[in-house]
C-alpha cells in the first residue's frame, strides 16, 4: 500500500484482527452518511473508496427514465445521452438505454468538522461491529475448552479477564467460593458461552462448571487423553467436593489408578488447581447396584436394593458408624453420588433396617389377628369367662344358661323343665339331664349324661332333643 490512508486502515485491520476490506467498507459508508447529512437533497449518494489516490469519491446516482418525475434521482434519456456524447464521443451516448444508472461526481471537501465527526464514529461503530463478530465465529467454536487469562479488573463481583487481545468475564456464580483473586493474577477457566448481543465482554468463562474437571484430567492423565480411560460423568459442588466415573476400555488398565498417579501426584496437581477441592475417582458400571456402590465412596455398603426401577429409586443400608461417612456433611456425599448416578439413593443404618423389618413384622402379626375368625382362641377366652360348669354339661350348653340369666347351679337347679326349655337350643332331653346335673342326681335311665359331654355341636336345638317327648 502506498498512501497513507491506506497503511492506516492495514494497522487498524491488523490490530482488531479484521480483514482490510471491512474497515474500507466501514469508511464509505462513513463518507455517505456525513454526506447525506450535508447536502440533504434528496439524492441517491453513493461512495467508492479510490485505492490509488487513497481517497473516497462520492457521487450521486440518477436512473435514466422516459420522463423525469424526480429531478433529485431521474434524468431523461436525451439529456443523458447528450452529456455522455459531449464527455465521450457519439458512440458511448448511443448505448444509454432506459433504466440505466448514472454518476455524477459531487465534491467532499465541503463536507466539515461536523461531517467528519460523523464519519468517525461511523468507522468505529463498523470497525467494532466486526470485532465483536469475528470474536464470535472464533470462540463459538471453542466452548468447552480450558484458557488461562489474567485478571484485569473487577466489575460488581465478577472477573474481568485479559485472554490475548480480547476481556472475558468470569462471573461472580461462576466462581468457586473457595478461591479469591487479585489483579494480575492468572487465572485458568473453561469457555462456558459466547454471547453475540452482549454490550461487554462477549466470552463467558466458569470455574465450577464439571467440563472443568474433566479437561483438567485430560490434561493431567494420558490415558485419558488417549481414549485408554472414559470419564463417564462428573459432578461437582465448587469448592468443596466432586465425584468423577471413569471407566477403562482395557482390560489391564486400572481407571482408577491411573487418574489418581502415582502417589497420588495427577490427582494432586487438579487439587491444587481447584484450590483444595476434595475429588472422589469412582469407577463406573453397567450394573447400576455396582455403580451406586462405588459413587457413595469412601463409605463402605453393606447392600444395596433397587425399590423403584421405572422411577429409579435405591435403598442402601451401611454399618451404623459409616452412615454419616455415607451421607456426608450436609448430605453432600449422598447428593454427589445421586448426581452421578441418575439414582435416587435412600441411606439407612443396619439399625434403622433392622427396627423397620421389626415394625413391619408386628404390623403383619396385627392384621393376621384381626382377619382370623372366631376359632378356638375365642372359644377358650369365653369359655374362661364361664362363672361354673355342670358335670356331663357341655360348655356350649352351659354358656347358653349363663346367657340366659343362670348364672350359678343354684339357679339352674330351682329352675322348671319348662323353664329350661325356653332357652333357645334347650329340648326337653337336654333339660332333664342339666337338671340332674344342677341337683346332684343320677341321670335318667335312658343313659343320656354319659353320651352328652359336649355333644351340644350338632346345632340349634341340639338336633332331635328339639322334638317333643314322645316323637321320634
Amino acid at each position: 500500500m502506498s498512501n497513507p490512508l491506506q497503511q492506516t486502515i492495514e494497522a487498524l485491520a491488523k490490530e482488531k484482527g479484521i480483514e482490510p476490506e471491512v474497515v474500507i467498507s466501514a469508511i464509505e459508508e462513513a463518507v455517505a452518511t456525513a454526506s447525506r447529512k450535508y447536502y440533504k437533497t434528496g439524492e441517491n449518494l453513493k461512495t467508492r473508496f479510490n485505492m490509488e489516490t487513497g481517497q473516497v469519491d462520492l457521487f450521486a446516482l440518477k436512473q435514466v427514465v422516459q420522463d423525469v418525475t424526480d429531478e433529485a434521482t431521474e434524468i431523461g434519456i436525451d439529456e443523458a445521452r447528450r452529456m455522455y456524447q459531449q464527455l465521450y464521443g457519439e458512440e458511448v451516448a448511443a448505448g444509454i438505454e432506459l433504466g440505466d444508472e448514472m454518476e455524477f461526481p459531487k465534491a467532499t471537501e465541503v463536507l466539515g468538522r461536523i461531517a467528519a465527526q460523523t464519519a468517525k464514529q461511523v468507522i468505529f461503530q463498523k470497525v467494532r461491529e466486526a470485532e465483536r463478530e469475528n470474536i464470535f465465529a472464533e470462540y463459538n467454536e471453542r466452548v468447552g475448552e480450558v484458557v488461562n487469562g489474567t485478571v484485569k479488573r473487577f466489575e460488581n463481583g465478577d472477573l474481568i479477564l485479559e485472554i490475548g487481545r480480547i476481556e472475558a468475564v468470569l462471573p461472580r456464580k461462576e466462581q468457586s467460593r473457595a478461591e479469591s483473586y487479585s489483579p494480575a493474577d492468572r487465572v485458568r477457566a473453561i469457555i462456558k458461552g459466547v454471547n453475540r448481543s452482549a454490550k461487554g465482554p462477549q466470552i463467558v468463562l466458569s470455574r465450577t462448571d464439571p467440563a472443568l474437571l474433566i479437561k483438567l484430567f485430560e490434561q493431567e492423565v494420558p490415558e485419558i487423553y488417549d481414549g485408554t480411560v472414559v470419564i463417564r460423568g462428573a459432578v461437582r459442588e465448587a469448592g468443596d467436593r466432586a465425584k468423577v466415573a471413569v471407566f477403562s476400555r482395557e482390560r489391564d488398565v486400572d481407571p482408577v489408578g491411573a487418574c489418581v498417579g502415582m502417589k497420588g501426584t495427577r490427582v494432586q496437581a487438579i487439587i491444587r488447581e481447584l484450590r483444595g477441592e476434595k475429588i472422589d475417582i469412582v469407577e463406573w458400571s453397567e450394573d447400576p447396584v455396582a455403580f451406586v456402590t462405588n459413587a457413595l465412596s469412601p463409605a463402605k455398603v453393606q447392600r444395596v436394593s433397587i425399590v423403584d426401577d421405572r422411577e429409579k429409586v435405591m435403598e442402601v443400608v451401611v454399618e451404623d458408624q459409616q452412615l454419616s461417612l455415607a451421607i456426608g456433611k450436609k448430605g453432600q456425599n449422598v447428593r454427589l453420588a445421586a448426581k452421578l448416578t441418575g439414582w435416587r439413593i435412600d441411606i439407612k443404618s443396619e439399625e434403622e433396617k433392622r427396627r423397620e423389618v421389626e415394625a413391619q413384622f408386628e404390623g403383619l402379626e396385627v392384621q393376621a389377628g384381626e382377619a382370623e375368625p372366631d376359632g378356638p382362641t375365642e372359644q377358650t377366652e369365653q369359655a374362661e369367662a364361664l362363672p361354673y360348669t355342670l358335670a356331663g354339661i357341655g360348655e356350649k350348653t352351659v354358656r347358653k344358661l349363663v346367657e340366659a340369666g343362670y348364672q350359678s347351679p343354684d339357679l339352674v337347679a330351682a329352675a322348671s323343665l319348662d323353664d329350661l326349655q325356653q332357652i333357645p337350643g334347650i329340648g326337653g332331653k337336654t333339660a332333664e339331664k342339666i337338671l340332674a346335673a344342677a341337683r346332684g342326681e343320677s341321670t335318667p335311665p335312658d343313659g343320656g349324661t354319659a353320651a352328652e359331654g359336649d355333644a351340644p355341636s350338632a346345632g340349634p336345638g341340639d338336633g332331635p332333643d328339639d322334638t317333643p317327648d314322645g316323637q321320634a
